[in-house]
């Protein structure tokens, strides 16, 4: 191993048996120690490297957010749920004596003066917004489904749309599974999904309105697919984030009008037609906007504020509530009023939206906090 000052490593210990989303314990944690600003390293090298090392049972399965705490934290040691030492970041002079402990072989006295890092200390998760405890969990076979479903939970947005939220999570994990062994990427699922996008909007323009909507549902489930999977098998990268949301934010409106042009094409064209278009596609904006000066202003979104504000997000005249609403009318042979009720939707939705707002600048300094948070 290359000996330079200053670095971190990480090193694996005590592998584990079994496979978790098509990897094993040591080639998760060699892709999470890289994620984390860690450079991997090997066992055998332990006491030849300068620095700090954070030495990790791969026996065990780990939250990043527990690796990211450890890395950022020399001195201390992760801890079981039965206060079994599992993990800790020390110095590079004292990584064999501290690794023979972790593996059960050595002295105790080695981790005697770390800091105790305690994961339940770690269970709000600002990036999913959600309170939820790290996943830390034994690696075994028989456990591996139990796992992988722990960990595929723990990679759910903890506010979100009702159907993200309640009907996809079964089939999304195993989906998410498929394409985890068989190495199917995120970026690959995401590139499913813009052809799905495209496809939605042409039918819709056409008038065809349940081809469309089959393509676009098939769309949104994937949508949730391919964030999971990027999470699961640690893979998000910056370009696979900017290509996700950059289709989830642009794409929308485009669907709304393009379904507004299909039914005016049909037999049942809309009254105030160009005023319903208008309230659509300028609501969205308007709506995301709000969202964007919320969150620029206090740091959080808007949707994890306070209780209210997370059930909301569920229904607000986002993509899939709004497919709700347009597959309704679609059933009932009257695309027109599917569209009627999506601008009537996202006109309150706006209004809320504005609402939160104000609340939020007539707020006491420092009273915008998260409530998953508290």
């Amino acid at each position: 191993m290359e000996r330079e000052t200053g670095l971190e490593w990480g090193v694996t210990l005590a592998p584990g048996e079994g496979r978790i989303w098509g990897m094993t314990g040591e080639e998760r944690l060699q892709r999470m120690f890289r994620r984390v600003g860690l450079r991997p390293g090997v066992r055998e090298s332990l006491g030849a490297e300068a620095g700090g090392v954070v030495l990790v049972r791969a026996d065990w399965v780990y939250d990043q957010s527990l690796i990211a705490a450890l890395a950022k934290r020399r001195g201390a040691l992760l801890i079981g749920p039965e206060g079994q030492p599992l993990a800790a970041h020390v110095d590079a002079a004292a990584a064999v004596e501290v690794a023979a402990a972790l593996e059960g072989g050595g002295d105790s006295s080695a981790l005697a003066g770390l800091e105790r890092l305690d994961p339940a200390a770690l269970a709000y998760n600002e990036a999913l917004r959600k309170r939820e405890s790290p996943v830390l969990e034994p690696l075994s076979p028989e456990r591996v489904r139990a796992v992988e479903a722990r960990l595929f939970k723990g990679s759910y947005k903890g506010v979100t749309d009702l159907v993200t939220k309640h009907l996809w999570p079964l089939p999304a994990r195993i989906v998410t599974r498929w394409c985890a062994v068989a190495g199917i990427t995120p970026n690959q699922v995401t590139f499913a999904g813009l052809l799905l996008v495209i496809a939605a909007f042409v039918l819709f323009w056409r008038g065809q309105f349940a081809a469309g909507l089959l393509c676009g549902w098939i769309m949104t489930f994937l949508d949730t697919v391919d964030g999971k999977l990027a999470r699961v098998t640690l893979t998000s990268s910056k370009w696979g984030n900017v290509f996700d949301h950059g289709i989830d934010l642009i794409h929308p409106p485009f669907w709304w009008w393009a379904w507004w042009a299909g039914v005016q094409m049909g037999p049942h064209p809309l009254p105030y037609a160009d005023e319903m278009l208008a309230v659509v596609l300028v609501g969205y904006v308007a709506q995301r906007i709000v969202e964007g000066i919320f969150m620029r202003r206090f740091g959080i979104h808007v949707h994890a504020w306070r209780p209210f504000d997370s059930w909301f997000r569920q229904i607000t005249a986002r993509r899939n509530p709004n497919l709700i609403l347009l597959t309704g009318a679609a059933l009932l042979g009257r695309p027109d009023v599917g569209f009627a009720a999506v601008a009537l939707w996202t006109a309150i939705s706006f209004v809320v939206h504005v609402v939160q707002l104000v609340q939020g600048f007539a707020a006491p300094r420092g009273g915008v906090v998260s409530w998953l948070s508290r």
